[in-house]
């Protein structure tokens, strides 16, 4: 794509130049921002004729160019007398709250809404006011990576990173000075984006599918065996059914030893139970939850469990591959018997992570993160207990079947992240005048 005749220095700290004709503006001469709901759910939610029930849009659902449709809705009850704003068609969505920096300032541009709709209080809405400014393109603009940096690095927080309304009504863009310039970089990524997107969308439903085929075969082997003709009996748990009648079952308490050995000293690694297993945290830039002072944190060692039994909807666990340090906040555990079979044992207990068991056994508010699973409901769980060879011969035949799955999955995610990156780009250069699509033109449809 060619680039623009002539440019000139722009006063943007993001951007260094931009076209001769374009101009820069702040937000604030854009349009205005207006505040989220502040309602809660009640005894009379939920009635027919409740004038209190209300949709709106919850703040994980804003996110890059996502469509807000009424696949995407909620509903709560708000107070009689509370004054709120009706999200509009063509109003952007800003997410002002989050426990992640890189979502802080997302925002989501309001296509259609068939229903009256209102904000969570973790968002903002913008409504564009300056008729010489179009929607779509600021969007875009917005999602521009010299953007988004400008707005997360300006978030304040600990347990939850905050945008202040200051930070996004100070903020300044840069645009065509003509509307319809505007419009046609916005069809230009309409159109791009929408072809990489699919692209992504193909790869996540074949993530998910592999990902499912492969659950299922973890979630049969360790619960029933590979012997499909294998007399079976009650195990006597409901999560669990039939299990091979010369299997035990035994509670957790006769499998796992909970540990608790405070480190007293800084300078080991930080490890943290994500969704793909435990990772070394990366403290560098001080950014996201954590202590100041590792020296209280617990020590792990090589070939212990770590779970993240405080929160049972997004925790997970793993078993550590190094000595290091975790949250006093996780539970590290370590097998009784040496001769048990780690991996056997891990599948187990990322199944109970997977098909919600651990959950089932929690307690808590899950809507704000916080179901836990209480050392003593974990210990009282009860698991099947092959012999050391089997629980070995599964957790081989489990390896062996899932590898090649793992292989397709980790190309996959590997791919859309560099789509991602790509459409990044793409978007980035279209909307700071690096590259002039002016004359594109959208390929016909035979």
């Amino acid at each position: 794509m060619k680039k623009y005749k002539s440019y000139k220095k722009s006063n943007l700290f993001s951007v260094s130049e931009i076209p001769d004709h374009w101009i820069t503006l702040r937000m604030k001469n854009i349009g205005n921002l207006y505040g989220g709901l502040s309602g809660k759910k009640g005894d009379d939610f939920g009635k027919e004729n409740s004038v209190f029930n209300k949709y709106y849009v919850p703040f994980k659902n804003i996110a890059n160019n996502n469509v807000i449709n009424p696949e995407v809705l909620d509903k709560v009850e708000i107070f009689e007398n509370e004054s709120q704003n009706e999200v509009l068609k063509g109003d952007l969505l800003f997410l002002m709250s989050s426990e992640n920096y890189e979502d802080i300032g997302k925002t989501a541009l309001v296509k259609f809404l068939p229903k009256s709709t209102y904000l969570n209080s973790f968002c903002k809405g913008f409504r564009v006011d300056n008729s010489e400014i179009n929607s779509t393109f600021l969007n875009y603009l917005l999602q521009a990576d010299e953007f988004r940096k400008s707005l997360s690095i300006e978030a304040k927080g600990f347990t939850r990173i905050n945008l202040q309304i200051g930070k996004i009504t100070n903020l300044g863009v840069c645009a065509p000075k003509y509307i319809e310039e505007q419009k046609k970089i916005a069809n230009y990524l309409d159109h791009k984006t929408a072809i990489i997107d699919a692209l992504i969308e193909k790869k996540e439903q074949l993530i998910k599918k592999l990902q499912a085929q492969r659950q299922a075969i973890i979630n049969e082997s360790v619960t029933k065996g590979l012997n499909p003709n294998a007399k079976m009996k009650n195990s006597g748990i409901e999560w669990l059914g039939e299990i091979p009648e010369h299997w035990e079952a035994k509670r957790l308490k006769f499998i796992f030893n909970i540990q608790k050995r405070i480190a007293g000293v800084l300078g080991y690694d930080i490890l943290s139970v994500t969704q793909r297993g435990l990772k070394v945290k990366d403290i560098s830039n001080y950014k996201g939850q954590f202590s100041m002072n590792y020296s209280k944190y617990q020590i792990v060692y090589e070939g212990d469990f770590v779970m993240n039994h405080m929160d049972l909807l997004t925790g997970y666990i793993d078993i550590s591959k190094q000595t290091g340090v975790t949250s006093p906040d996780y539970r590290v555990f370590e097998l009784i018997d040496k001769e048990c079979n780690s991996a056997y044992f891990l599948y187990l207990c990322q199944l109970c992570y997977k098909e919600k068991i651990f959950y089932s056994h929690g307690q808590g508010v899950s809507q704000l993160g916080r179901w836990r699973l209480q050392a003593k409901e974990f210990n009282n769980m009860t698991f099947p207990f092959p012999s050391f060879e089997e629980q070995t011969e599964i957790a081989d035949y489990i390896d062996l079947n899932t590898e090649n799955m793992d292989k397709v999955i980790l190309e996959s995610q590997v791919s859309i992240k560099k789509l991602k990156s790509y459409r990044q780009s793409i978007i980035s250069e279209a909307v700071t005048g690096k590259i002039d699509v002016r004359d594109w033109q959208a390929p016909t449809k035979n």
